[in-house]
């Protein structure tokens, strides 16, 4: 009697415990891979990757974020983290999903934090005349230009790359040029480098910085990244 007494207590503390749910979206170049080295004890965490779909001719990003958020189970809380256009979306799901807290990384949460190439393409949109295929090819070249220190990480972002259908990549360019957005939600974390020449971290009103951080430091600086998050969701 008492050895089922003790199995009941077991199995009902057991049943009690929910892993914390936390859902990943990858940036416009990248896929489920970018998290490769994010150390998220999964005992803790059951985490979730954000499939991105192709978005819709003239789709804006505030409609393709709330179809993406159909992925998301928000019946139980969750966590969300988004990189690059990851972030973006994230902050747009926040306005949606309510998750229990958004952390961006080498990101934007409006307008106002995106390079002024954007709002130049918005007032001339040279992206409509560029055809997807040449979008596509110009990343492989102006990646490792512009991030030197992707170098680290080459085989990783050169395959994340080469999976990209060319047509997400020139609608989610355009969706980056029209984005609208121009508040947000003061308790988005922002995780950011000072060594960004994506994202300048200039003009990014950050919580947390990693210095020397580039906009690749999803994959090359992880272990601090990792830190930060647990701190925050801890």
């Amino acid at each position: 009697m008492i050895f089922f007494i003790f199995a009941s207590l077991e199995a009902k503390s057991n049943s009690d415990f929910e892993k914390k749910n936390i859902y990943l979206i990858p940036g416009q170049g990248a896929d489920e891979r970018l998290y490769k080295n994010l150390k998220l004890d999964t005992s803790i965490f059951k985490i979730h990757h954000i499939k991105y779909e192709i978005p819709y001719k003239e789709e804006d990003l505030k409609a393709y974020a709330l179809r993406l958020s159909k992925q998301i189970d928000a019946t139980k809380e969750f966590y969300l983290i988004g990189v690059s256009l990851g972030g973006m979306i994230a902050t747009e799901i926040n306005e949606i999903l309510k998750p229990k807290r958004v952390i961006i990384i080498s990101s934007a949460k409006c307008r106002g934090e995106l390079p002024g190439q954007y709002t130049f393409q918005k007032k001339i949109p040279v992206y409509k005349i560029v055809p997807k295929g040449v979008i596509k090819q110009a990343s492989f070249i102006m990646q490792p230009l512009v991030e030197p220190d992707r170098k680290n990480e080459k085989e990783t972002c050169v395959a994340m790359l080469k999976a990209k259908d060319p047509t997400f990549l020139k609608r989610t360019v355009g969706m980056i040029v029209n984005w609208d957005r121009t508040t947000y939600d003061p308790n988005i974390i922002h995780i950011h480098g000072n060594n960004d020449h994506t994202i300048n971290i200039k003009k990014v009103d950050y919580t947390y910085l990693i210095e020397n951080g580039s906009h690749m430091m999803m994959l090359t600086r992880a272990d601090e990244i990792t830190e930060i998050i647990m701190s925050v969701i801890e």
